[in-house]
């Protein structure tokens, strides 16, 4: 028997070890090719500090040079002091280079494509390596077939037998859209690199609150589904908000969700000012002030740049300051979505 162990690097690169039972993290990465930095092994010089962000564990020896009362409250963790009693993730304060991991590259094959609507699409692709694992949140890179290019898109669902899905932006013109409108058939070779981000459910303690701005509804999708798995039953708020009215996709999955998830509850926003919708503007002029909790709230956002922008203002405004904020920025120039 053995525990997952999820080591997220500053550079967002996601490499997952198996940890016997009793064995040290460090011992475990080291094990399956990951140098977490480390000096002493003893818990006595602190080079190894990281953060337990998701799990249960015990703490060997160590001194308070290396780890305070208070970082280990906070859940800061030695890793050649640490061994898992559940699978964890755990935050690396190292680059993916330094500690000899290389982001693994995939093969795929495509499975189905569909026009949801004029401006978005969803395909989904079935992994050669149907044990590849990711955090719910987290995107890879994915090749455009015929091209030497990727696009980055976000997973849209966990796997299921292989079977990963994503949902991204339908751009005029664009590569990967134009390939995905004109081209793509079932069994056309890609790959997919990764997984990489910091974008990521966390370990649900408290109250959270969604925030999707368009096709950055794929991560919180994927979230949601492992929420459905775990019936966590901490409130949990989402606000989609979009430009137009057709640009609202897969809120059928939302009001399925909405039953399956204890406590979740969602509205959908629409910009345009023509529009029938009965919530027009923008999300932050739907936020209601019971979803942010006084603060006691971990919010979670993926969206165009100009919406963080504005939901960090709306935020300084209001006065709260979330227990944790999470947030991806994207647009078709960085992302290709």
């Amino acid at each position: 028997m053995s525990h997952r162990i999820a080591l997220n690097f500053e550079d967002g690169v996601t490499r997952f070890v198996e940890a016997r039972i009793g064995e040290l993290v460090a011992d475990a990465a080291y094990r399956e090719g990951v140098n977490i930095p480390m000096d002493c092994r003893d818990g006595a010089c602190g080079t190894c500090k990281c953060r337990c962000e998701q799990g249960d564990y015990t703490l060997g020896s160590y001194i308070e040079d290396a780890m305070t009362e208070e970082e280990a409250a906070e859940g800061f963790v030695l890793t050649c002091q640490m061994k898992a009693q559940s699978d964890c993730v755990i935050r690396i304060p190292a680059s993916s280079a330094a500690c000899k991991v290389k982001v693994g590259a995939v093969p795929a094959t495509m499975v189905a494509v569909e026009k949801l609507s004029p401006s978005t699409i969803g395909f989904s692709v079935r992994l050669a390596d149907a044990g590849l694992s990711f955090l719910p949140g987290q995107y890879v890179n994915v090749s455009v077939p015929g091209t030497t290019q990727t696009r980055s898109y976000s997973f849209s669902s966990m796997p299921k037998e292989g079977v990963v899905e994503f949902l991204v932006r339908n751009i005029p013109g664009g590569l990967m859209s134009s390939y995905l409108a004109e081209k793509a058939a079932p069994g056309d070779a890609l790959t997919v690199t990764g997984p990489i981000g910091s974008f990521y459910l966390r370990d649900v303690k408290r109250p959270a609150l969604f925030l999707a701005g368009g096709t950055g509804l794929a991560p919180f999708l994927a979230m949601l589904e492992a929420l459905a798995a775990t019936r966590s039953e901490q409130p949990v708020h989402m606000i989609y908000g979009v430009t137009n009215d057709v640009d609202l996709v897969a809120v059928d999955q939302l009001t399925a969700f909405a039953a399956a998830i204890p406590g979740f509850t969602f509205t959908t926003v629409v910009a345009d000012p023509a529009s029938g919708h009965a919530r027009k503007g923008y999300v932050t002029n739907h936020m209601p002030d019971g979803a942010l909790h006084g603060g006691d709230v971990d919010v979670y956002l993926c969206g165009p740049p100009p919406m963080v922008d504005a939901v960090r203002g709306y935020l300084a405004e209001k006065g709260v300051k979330p227990a944790s904020f999470h947030f991806e920025k994207f647009s078709p120039s960085e992302t290709g979505t």
